[in-house]
């Protein structure tokens, strides 16, 4: 998939409430401790990130959630799929695995489920599926030339 239609695709995302983002702003912090708690009981965690990255998959999961509540507050497909593009060229080229993405997101799913209302896990879930059906479009493009441009304006 093209950068272009990875936009198109974005843009029919749907802007989460205040409601919603004001409940997923209230409980950041706990998410990304519990994040980072369940991602390091994992046993495979040093293949998926190296053996000397855990201190930055915990930056990115806080970067992440930080991210992500913006975009919940104020939604805006060029702004977020320039910024997971950026994230995918920036962790691979620190050795993260192509499989942590999946891990992650689902973790964030699983935790989400756990810890958010039914209506805020239903307002943010579509925001996650689209990170996830779209991870191998990310990765290749993620391989392509860092000075390409990531927009498609």
């Amino acid at each position: 998939m093209t950068k272009s239609e990875l936009l198109i695709s974005a843009q029919k995302l749907e802007q989460v409430s205040q409601e919603m983002a004001d409940e997923y702003s209230s409980k950041r912090d706990l998410l990304v401790n519990l994040m980072n708690t369940k991602m390091l009981e994992r046993q495979d965690i040093k293949e998926m990130v190296g053996e000397d990255n855990v201190n930055m998959m915990k930056d990115n999961h806080a970067n992440h959630a930080r991210f992500l509540e913006s975009i919940f507050l104020n939604h805006n497909p060029e702004v977020l799929l320039d910024t997971v593009l950026w994230v995918f060229r920036a962790y691979r080229s620190r050795n993260f695995s192509s499989t942590y993405w999946s891990a992650q997101l689902n973790s964030w799913l699983e935790i989400y489920k756990e810890n958010l209302s039914d209506a805020c896990y239903q307002a943010v879930y579509p925001y996650y599926n689209w990170m996830q059906i779209n991870i191998p479009s990310f990765n290749a493009l993620a391989e392509q030339d860092f000075d390409a441009p990531l927009s498609s304006h």
